[in-house]
């Protein structure tokens, strides 16, 4: 089986059954593969978590570049209302375990600091055109979003304010 499709089960086993502190060898049996496989792939569990944050985080960059052909509040709504689905929530909470854990010092994990703004960046696109430092606050807000999400569980909330953020940052919506 090859790196990627182990990966790709690996990240379909935990979207179901969440990250948690389950093993390399129940993630490994989860995915329908052995510990050993995932060992001669990934080298550890936390190397293994690190790339699957890193391949979700691939695919949320290409799905907030599939909204390219919208507006850009169009394009900010959908994108979040993508982030904010529910069936996201184990990446995510796994994605702000890893960040946490990096920023504290773990050694085995800090490759999750790697690119962790930059790959986002590095496509103006992705951000419609705005300005560099607008961006960067665009990122900052969604992920602070998404955390008070996981946290308290607030949608409408969190809705609220992430309709908020996209009025000051593109304005209010035109009237028709």
């Amino acid at each position: 089986m090859s790196k990627v499709t182990l990966l790709d089960r690996v990240i379909s086993y935990l979207a179901e059954a969440g990250v948690g502190d389950r093993s390399l060898r129940q993630i490994a049996a989860g995915a329908g593969t052995s510990h050993r496989m995932l060992i001669y792939h990934f080298g550890s569990r936390d190397a293994l978590l690190v790339e699957v944050v890193r391949a979700v985080e691939e695919r949320q960059r290409v799905a907030l570049a599939s909204l390219r052909s919208r507006t850009p509040r169009e394009m900010a709504l959908e994108f979040w209302h993508r982030l904010a689905d529910p069936s996201l929530a184990p990446y995510e909470r796994l994605f702000f375990e890893l960040y946490g854990a990096a920023l504290a010092g773990q050694e085995s994990v800090a490759p999750v600091l790697d690119g962790i703004v930059t790959s986002w960046l590095a496509d103006e696109s992705l951000f419609a055109g705005l300005p560099l430092s607008h961006a960067r606050m665009a990122l900052a807000f969604t992920r602070g979003a998404l955390l008070d999400l996981l946290a308290t569980g607030d949608r409408e909330g969190v809705d609220a304010a992430v309709l908020a953020f996209v009025d000051l940052l593109l304005g209010p919506p035109e009237e028709p």
